[in-house]
């Protein structure tokens, strides 16, 4: 070490911001990871992790900016770096087991350190010739990603390098999907949204996974699990629209078309965004900039999350290419139920209709904002009374619900965050043979406000006018 005598400073990278909370759901994202930079690979894959920082994502799944291979990476920068808004789940599927490499090198030992030049590099199994890992020299990441070598033994000159390394490319959308083993009970990918309410306690609001969704068999599966969590929840999903089938506009409905996203639990995002010189997938941004928008509103998913700032400096095509929208070219895609953006004196969000839209236009399923409000308000009713199952069905239990429904619903509507709620028990559902059986039945009424999607000015020349102010006596 060198000895030191003066005056010295050093520079620290400039931190992250403490992350607001959002509890309108919690957004569920998969994807690929650089696992190797984790406190822990071997158990980083295929496993939910509930972040609430930055740093607890790069603990948990590691961080790099190279996005294309790991692909979770751009939803963690947009979620806790870009809109500062948390918490999320994180599921990596780069198993370092069985996605991985071959890695070799010769490194040549400068000042008593080597730097590798390849990124993924795995720790374990990890060897530099005869020396000993410890007693001969140590290992360690800087904050690129890169392998670095301190030798400790003297008169190393160069390390021969040898072991395995990530390898994103051997990465599937079957992993993405993942599956149930019944023999095992082991489940992957997508299957494990089912975990997410059994370990946290919360619900998903949000199913996304940018860089892969674009991709149908994907994008589907996440539309599938919306419609039943558990069994009992609901929640909407962002997918992508190919910018490889669809470079211009014109070409996105028809591709929306063949890969079959139609449900009205998805929400259709095109192009890509460039934040600064990093590209992502627009879902991640967009699911950042929802999440943000609810936390704003007190954590009520009432208002749609069209026209509000993405915090992004262009929108591009897989290809870097980009693309320039006007408000007729936007609105063109969002009467396909595709959601856009528009640059207004910075970029915005630009869309209110679900995938479902126009072959749907039932409001709760058109609108976005009617949708997530819907899923909201179920899953809260849900996780609020699940603890009233297997109570006596009296007339305290019902009276009880029903009144705390209407509290809670007024509440909203004196907030201006819906036009009415109203909860009541009909007899005519609740025939005594159903009571009897253990059957109570509700009906609960919701009116969130839809979107003022289009507002018309009426402009007209008024003669009378100029006849007043020249006319005189």
């Amino acid at each position: 070490m060198a000895y030191m005598h003066g005056v010295r400073i050093q520079e620290n990278p400039t931190s992250i911001s403490t992350p607001v909370s959002n509890m309108s759901g919690v957004p569920v994202i998969f994807g690929t990871a650089p696992v190797n930079l984790a406190s822990d690979p071997k158990s980083a894959a295929n496993r939910l992790f509930l972040c609430n920082t930055f740093a607890e994502a790069c603990e948990a799944v590691g961080y790099s900016n190279d996005y294309e291979n790991y692909t979770l990476c751009q939803a963690v920068d947009a979620f806790f770096k870009v809109f500062g808004v948390g918490p999320v789940v994180l599921c990596n599927v780069l198993d370092p087991a069985v996605h991985k490499a071959a890695y070799s090198e010769e490194l040549s030992v400068v000042d008593g350190q080597a730097v590798s030049t390849k990124k993924g590099i795995l720790l374990d199994g990890l060897t530099a010739g005869s020396l000993v890992q410890g007693e001969d020299y140590t290992v360690s990441f800087d904050s690129e990603g890169y392998l670095v070598v301190t030798v400790i033994k003297e008169g190393v000159t160069t390390l021969e390098m040898a072991g395995s390394m990530l390898d994103a490319k051997k990465v599937s959308a079957e992993d993405i999907i993942g599956h149930y083993d019944t023999e095992t009970g082991e489940e992957t990918g997508i299957e494990l949204v089912r975990k997410v309410y059994p370990a946290f306690g919360v619900t998903p609001g949000l199913l996304l996974a940018p860089g892969w969704s674009h991709i149908p068999v994907v994008g589907l599966a996440l539309a599938e699990k919306c419609a039943d969590v558990n069994g009992i929840f609901k929640c909407e999903c962002i997918v992508d629209i190919d910018t490889e089938k669809a470079g211009v506009y014109t070409a996105a409905e028809s591709v929306k078309a063949e890969s079959g996203f139609s449900s009205a639990h998805t929400i259709c995002v095109w192009p890509m965004v460039k934040c600064g010189e990093k590209v992502m997938y627009y879902s991640a941004i967009y699911a950042a900039m929802a999440c943000f928008t609810d936390y704003n509103n007190d954590s009520v998913p009432n208002l749609s999350p069209s026209n509000h700032a993405l915090k992004i400096t262009a929108t591009v095509t897989h290809g870097g290419k980009e693309i320039n929208l006007d408000i007729n070219q936007a609105n063109e895609l969002n009467g396909a139920g595709i959601v856009t953006a528009v640059n207004t004196n910075g970029f915005r969000s630009w869309g209110n209709n679900t995938a479902a839209y126009p072959a749907i236009t039932d409001p709760k399923d058109r609108w976005i904002s009617c949708r997530r409000f819907f899923s909201w308000w179920g899953n809260s009713f849900i996780t609020t009374y699940l603890e009233k199952v297997d109570s006596p069905a009296n007339y305290r239990l019902i009276e009880s619900i029903v009144d705390s429904e209407n509290v809670r619903g007024n509440s909203l509507v004196s907030q201006g965050k819906c036009a009415g709620i109203r909860m009541v028990y009909s007899k005519d559902d609740n025939p005594t043979e159903k009571v009897i059986d253990g059957k109570i039945v509700f009906r609960q009424y919701l009116a969130p406000f839809t979107p003022a999607e289009d507002i018309l000015n009426v402009l007209e020349f008024d003669p009378s006018m100029i006849e007043a102010a020249l006319g005189g006596e």
